[in-house]
């Protein structure tokens, strides 16, 4: 098939990747004139496993390419698919003000029947309004459906090419029929219903996701105080059918691109029809303060910060990502300069995209896991990189000036740290123990 991907952000470069992989001729098409080029010229500006290499072979291969000529892109292509931000207005509302602009473009250039599929994330009734933006400016054909993404950055291209299930919203058998087989491939898992459920299903998956892990940190809570071990709680859960084991781990909280804009959409989508979504709420309140538990063990170990030297390993929201927004990394580390801490920082491969965010003088920047601990009184693990559970343990804590080890994602077991000096604090552990059944000092 003949495909134009418009918008080549997480989303739209990893669908037209992985769409061109599938042996169908695809277009990806960004306004932004040094991506385009740095595209054509086979350069990923994200950090996705996999996605180079695939790209690569099927540009290689006559399948894949890249423009900002969109009234050319569109006039090959029998299937648009609007792949563009939504970012969240300071009400928390989705921002529409890209969907309606390609909309407009599309609707200008339309020269033939196509069908218009949004994948980019956006509240309930808005492709209705993109059918109406687009019919107001072309007499040719069209149909509109929502297939809304469910990749994981990191694992992107893996779950673009093995999904769990592709939802297809629309009212038109036509447009079935072409995205039944366009996905096929993919998955037998093809759920066809109508467009506002398919919006809807979207903001729902995430929810509910977001939901399961600011629970599962209220539980760590608990389970710190009353001597429990949430990981234990959490393997007993989770072999439970009903609950699954998936997105049941303790830490500082969720951020990245998805769950923290979603979730606050959801919120305002609910409150324009009058609904007070009380539960999302809280969810997106615990998990706002779950990141500050850093600071407050920091506090305990440490006392007074003002002056001391705290190392933070990782600052993207998860591993295998440079994506750093909504990362809990920043409101944690600018709490710490607010204290009057010193950092030393280091990430694998996100860096560059954190000092865009947070930079200060208060900030070293290292190139190394065991530079950023040297001669620290305290290090913080925020991001749950390979590289940080391989390091040694016992060599770490002689490199660091007090060795107080704050694991905000619980990434060493106790067999790690039973023989070290290290005073160490996880979430909802409480209670690891040495070999001899001696307790350490780990809170």
């Amino acid at each position: 098939m003949n495909i134009t991907v418009i918008g080549t952000g997480y989303v739209g470069l990893v669908s037209g990747v992985c769409f061109s992989e599938l042996g169908n001729n695809v277009i990806c098409v960004d306004n932004n004139l040094e991506k385009v080029t740095t595209l054509s010229e086979g350069n990923v500006p994200i950090y996705e496993p996999g996605l180079k290499e695939i790209m690569n072979s099927n540009m290689k291969a006559g399948r894949l390419s890249f423009t900002s000529n969109i009234q050319e892109a569109i006039s090959r292509s029998d299937i648009i698919i609007i792949a563009v931000g939504t970012p969240s207005l300071p009400n928390g509302e989705a921002n529409l003000s890209y969907i309606e602009l390609v909309a407009r473009e599309i609707g200008s250039y339309m020269d033939s029947y196509k069908i218009i599929m949004t994948k980019s994330t956006v509240p309930v009734g808005t492709n209705d309004r993109i059918e109406e933006w687009i019919g107001s400016l072309t007499t040719h054909p069209f149909d509109m459906a929502s297939v809304p993404e469910f990749l994981r950055e990191g694992t992107a291209v893996q779950d673009t090419l093995y999904p769990d299930r592709i939802v297809i919203g629309t009212r038109s058998e036509r447009a079935i029929a072409i995205l039944r087989e366009l996905h096929g491939p993919l998955t037998d898992q093809i759920i066809v219903t109508d467009i506002r459920s398919a919006e809807m299903i979207k903001y729902a998956s995430n929810a509910f996701l977001a939901t399961k892990i600011s629970f599962i940190n209220e539980i760590s809570n608990i389970c710190e105080k009353v001597g429990a071990d949430v990981s234990r709680v959490a393997e007993g859960m989770g072999y439970d059918k009903r609950i699954g084991a998936s997105f049941l781990k303790a830490g500082i909280g969720y951020g990245g691109s998805c769950f923290p804009k979603d979730t606050q959409a959801l919120i305002q989508i609910a409150g324009n029809v009058d609904y007070d979504f009380k539960l999302l709420k809280s969810v997106v309140e615990v998990n706002k303060d779950q990141r500050f538990n850093i600071i407050r063990k920091l506090d305990e170990a440490l006392g007074e910060l003002e002056g001391k030297h705290i190392a933070v390993w990782g600052l993207a929201f998860k591993p295998d990502t440079d994506d750093v927004r909504d990362a809990p990394a920043i409101e944690i580390i600018q709490r710490l300069l607010d204290l009057g801490a010193k950092v030393q920082a280091y990430d694998p491969i996100a860096t560059n995209n954190f000092r865009k965010e947070v930079d200060s003088p208060s900030i070293t920047w290292e190139n190394s896991a065991m530079e950023a601990a040297k001669g620290a009184d305290a290090l913080c693990v925020l991001t749950e990189w390979k590289e940080f559970m391989e390091i040694n343990l016992s060599e770490l804590a002689e490199y660091m000036n007090q060795p107080v080890l704050i694991d905000g994602r619980n990434i060493y077991a106790e067999n790690q740290i039973a023989d070290t000096s290290f005073q160490y604090y996880s979430v909802g552990r409480p209670g690891l123990t040495n070999i001899d059944g001696r307790k350490t000092a780990v809170l």
